[in-house]
């Protein structure tokens, strides 16, 4: 009897998930593709002698409650205000002060969709990359919103992310993937194949230009101080590459990151801050080699199950050239999605939390590894 039991017990604990396991699987049309041999090595030249891993210790967080995943940050230098993007749609204004508790956050347009990267144009504007709507126009009193695209030749915007603009009013950004829209994002991460995208807008022509296609979730974007060239971010294959506006090409500024990289901020002062919403943990190193993995964790995914984690978030500042400088992260930080220096502090934006993060950076500076 007791023998029957547990070959029962077996039987349905065991045999028959696994059978489920396995036809489950060889159903699934996903179909994940292996990646680049770059994207699965972490380049030891991208750790910067300068530290801060307590990042967490001297944090303020502004706006609690009030700021639902205020995904990038925009510093509007004029009127001391903080722009930011929220999940409910709302772009909001934030007051920049000496003290935290001082700053005060306006509801200021909702655009209806999801504000990802926001920039301001050369005619006082405020350009917004929203993922579901496309790129739009937000005039500077906030009472008029345009779509000025949700295309680029003849393939919609799935999964509008970052923009940049140019002194000459040249509108630069990102089309994440053109396949997966913001609430599948984790499946364009799974499946490892290029949907991304780097476009161009010309607000006098009205004309949408692909720059450069097959990028692996294209991310974060910014234009150099020179205006000669963008720089963005592919989160999956973990750098960060120039591309030359008037020469057409192409050059890795920065791969091998110890995180996958979100938005890029050029602080006006010679430095790149580009956000890192995770560490590359076991989990996520294990599943980027493995496609068979990939698979399954996008198996799970269909079902409620996250079997990824994020940890080590945090923010990395680099020269123009590429040379780390210091990184500011924490172990329990997670999801920061965008790094901004603003006189001495550093802002960030969260995909997570519902608030701006702060950093005084003299009071907790980065500092040599021991």
């Amino acid at each position: 009897m007791a023998m029957f039991v547990s070959t029962r017990l077996l039987f349905f604990s065991i045999i028959i998930p696994l059978l489920i396991s396995i036809t489950l699987y060889q159903l699934d049309s996903f179909d994940p593709a292996p990646l680049p041999a770059d994207s699965l090595v972490s380049s030891p030249t991208s750790i910067p002698p300068l530290l801060n891993d307590k990042f967490l210790t001297g944090a303020e967080f502004i706006g609690v409650g009030l700021l639902n995943n205020p995904e990038d940050i925009a510093y509007h230098n004029d009127s001391g205000l903080i722009y930011t993007g929220c999940v409910d749609g709302w772009v909001k204004r934030v007051s920049v002060h000496d003290s935290a508790n001082d700053s005060v956050v306006e509801d200021w347009v909702n655009t209806g969709g999801r504000p990802l990267g926001i920039a301001f144009g050369i005619h006082g504007e405020v350009i917004v990359a929203d993922a579901n709507k496309g790129l739009l126009n937000i005039s500077g009193d906030g009472k008029k919103t345009e779509l000025l695209t949700d295309e680029a030749e003849g393939v919609r915007l799935k999964l509008t992310d970052a923009v940049t603009v140019a002194d000459n009013g040249v509108l630069y950004f990102t089309d994440a993937s053109y396949k997966y829209d913001i609430h599948q994002f984790i499946f364009d991460f799974l499946e490892g194949k290029p949907h991304g995208r780097l476009i161009s807008f010309d607000p006098t022509t009205r004309h949408t230009r692909v720059l450069l296609s097959d990028l692996y979730f294209a991310n974060g974007i910014s234009i150099s101080p020179d205006q000669t060239h963008l720089v963005f971010c592919e989160t999956v294959r973990r750098r960060c590459s120039k591309y030359y506006i008037s020469e057409e090409r192409v050059e890795v500024l920065i791969q091998g990151f110890p995180g996958f990289p979100d938005n890029i901020r050029y602080d006006g002062d010679g430095h790149y801050w580009i956000a890192l919403i995770s560490e590359v943990t076991t989990p996520w190193k294990l599943s980027m080699k493995y496609p068979f993995l990939r698979k399954l964790i996008s198996i799970a995914a269909k079902f409620g199950v996250e079997l990824l984690f994020m940890k080590n978030a945090g923010v990395l500042q680099v020269d123009l050239d590429g040379n780390p400088i210091a990184l500011y992260h924490d172990h329990p930080f997670s999801h920061i999605t965008s790094g901004v220096k603003i006189g001495n502090h550093l802002y960030c934006g969260s995909l997570l939390h519902s608030y701006i993060t702060r950093l005084d950076l003299l009071k907790y500076p980065a500092q040599k590894k021991l």
